[in-house]
């Protein structure tokens, strides 16, 4: 039986397709929305062979008001939404910045829009533990617990913490106005998850992350070299004040990550918090050094790379302090770094063209035996 209906925003890309197969595993409807600019539609025939079900799909631009409110007219049953759609690279950000803040805080805008237009109260957005900045400057602050002052060193990061008070501002009003005018007002709120470095893929080993054209995070990268379609790895600085010199990030595992936007979506609906951010990540930070051992270990032979000088907006630390969604959400990482590395080998080894290509039929087998199992 559904427990409701969500619309998820970019819900066909690396960690919207994870989620939406956590969700369609818990019993949720799942309407998608996806320009496909930096995702495959692929990615859904690979949701409905894990688990049986296939979310309903629309081809729409978070930024264009007409098509979205279509959607939101054709399915009245949402009352939930979670957004991942945005544009997501670090480095980019800072040559367009005009366009991140089009689409990031413009396309969150129309949402929200559409999202009052129909009555739909509650939003889980993909924050990033970006909008922290440099929280090293703060003493005390590493791990990053959620009061740590907010202070983003790049427009991707400024975008994010932008969102956020959006969402807020927005939530916040909505309550407002119900309740002076003495209607229900507890049902309006926002979960803002930070989090922190995704790592991973599917464990049957046909689904993970396709970036369309050049990855932006480590492991994607590291992946493309272990397959050889990368020559190096381009490690952006060895001068940080860490134990190698290299920067200092939390992995956590994507099938994780997407736990924790359940966890969040159903603490919304059953708790009314109202706005409440929380960090998901595993409070271990590992360097980059250390992620290149780690994947080189399990691949079974050393990756090249090439240090070379540090990149703008980058900071030394960012690990989670994760206590407060270990407590409230009742969430927690289960799966290592290992675990990870492992997974997106399994991926990229069998899958090197991502989804341009059929993945191995023994693996698509052995997905279907385990969905049919667990039926």
């Amino acid at each position: 039986m559904s427990v409701g209906t969500v619309l998820i925003t970019g819900g066909t890309g690396y960690i919207g397709s994870f989620t939406t197969l956590a969700l369609l595993d818990h019993g949720y409807k799942v309407v998608i929305v996806d320009s496909l600019y930096n995702s495959s539609k692929v990615s859904l025939d690979r949701i409905e062979l894990l688990c049986g079900k296939r979310p309903d799909f629309y081809q729409v631009d978070i930024t264009d008001e007409a098509a979205l409110d279509k959607v939101f007219a054709a399915h009245p049953n949402i009352d939930s939404v979670i957004h991942f759609a945005a544009l997501k690279a670090v480095g980019e950000s800072s040559e367009i910045p005009l366009e991140y803040y089009r689409v990031n805080v413009g396309g969150t805008i129309t949402l929200l829009r559409c999202m009052s237009k129909y009555n739909v109260p509650n939003i889980v957005f993909s924050s990033s533990a970006t909008v922290y900045g440099d929280a090293s400057q703060h003493p005390g602050m590493i791990p990053i617990p959620e009061h740590c002052p907010i202070g983003p060193t790049n427009p991707y990061g400024r975008t994010k913490s932008t969102i956020e008070l959006v969402i807020t501002d927005h939530i916040n009003a909505q309550r407002n106005n119900l309740k002076k005018a003495g209607k229900p007002y507890e049902h309006w709120n926002g979960a803002l998850l930070r989090y922190f470095n995704p790592a991973g893929s599917h464990p049957s080993g046909i689904m993970g992350e396709d970036p369309l054209g050049v990855p932006f995070n480590l492991l994607p990268l590291l992946g493309q070299v272990a397959t050889g379609q990368r020559e190096k790895l381009l490690v952006f600085g060895d001068d940080y004040p860490s134990k190698d010199g290299t920067a200092i990030r939390d992995y956590i595992h994507v099938v994780d990550l997407a736990k924790g936007h359940l966890a969040a979506l159903n603490h919304l609906r059953e708790k009314n918090p109202g706005v409440r951010a929380w960090n998901l990540g595993s409070g271990r930070g590992s360097t980059v050094f250390e992620m290149i051992n780690a994947f080189s270990k399990v691949v079974g032979r050393p990756l090249p790379y090439e240090v070379v000088e540090r990149r703008a907006g980058d900071v030394l630390d960012l690990t989670a302090n994760p206590s407060r969604a270990n407590t409230e959400l009742g969430w927690k990482t289960e799966l290592t770094l290992e675990d990870a590395c492992e997974d997106l080998w399994r991926w990229v080894s069998n899958n090197p063209q991502g989804y341009r290509q059929d993945p191995p039929k023994e693996l698509v087998e052995a997905a279907k035996a385990a969905a049919k199992k667990s039926a």
